[in-house]
């Protein structure tokens, strides 16, 4: 499985608006709802929370990897965000959170699912790849570098 291929492309936001992990949560809903016809972003919001209360996403480095199923989806999609400022998202390590990668899976997606998050966490672990997120100027330079790592696996 390559992210390209489950990455809403135009749901990518280079410098997230939101300072809390509440509101992160929301703009990411909302990005992927916009661009991904059918999807109710109040529906992925309270799934993404319901996610979050159990443990956090923040998988420390600055990354986070919001993830949550959601009923009637019919495919598993993805986007990613990116927060110049950085954002208390209560990461393992305890730093703020600058690169998001949104993962929603369908309701029965079995392992699907554990397969795209074990896929890009191994592409966040390499601090060469965040940096060429947290330096991308244009959709096209984030797009290029998922691509690269992509074609690395």
């Amino acid at each position: 499985m390559k992210i390209t291929d489950i990455l809403v492309r135009d749901a990518l936001v280079l410098d997230l608006a939101s300072a809390e992990k509440s509101a992160v949560l929301a703009e990411l809903a909302g990005a992927l709802a916009a661009a991904e016809p059918g999807l109710d972003a109040e529906a992925l919001l309270q799934v993404l929370s319901e996610r979050e209360k159990l443990q956090s996403t923040g998988i420390g480095d600055g990354v986070a990897i919001p993830h949550g199923k959601l009923p009637g989806l019919p495919r598993l999609i993805a986007s990613f965000a990116r927060s110049r400022a950085g954002v208390d998202f209560e990461s393992i390590d305890g730093q703020a959170t600058h690169l998001f990668f949104l993962l929603v899976v369908p309701e029965h997606a079995g392992g699907q699912h554990l397969k795209a998050l074990a896929r890009i966490s191994r592409f966040l672990r390499d601090a060469e790849f965040r940096k060429l997120l947290e330096e991308a100027e244009t959709p096209e330079d984030v797009l290029r570098a998922i691509e690269d790592e992509d074609a690395k696996f």
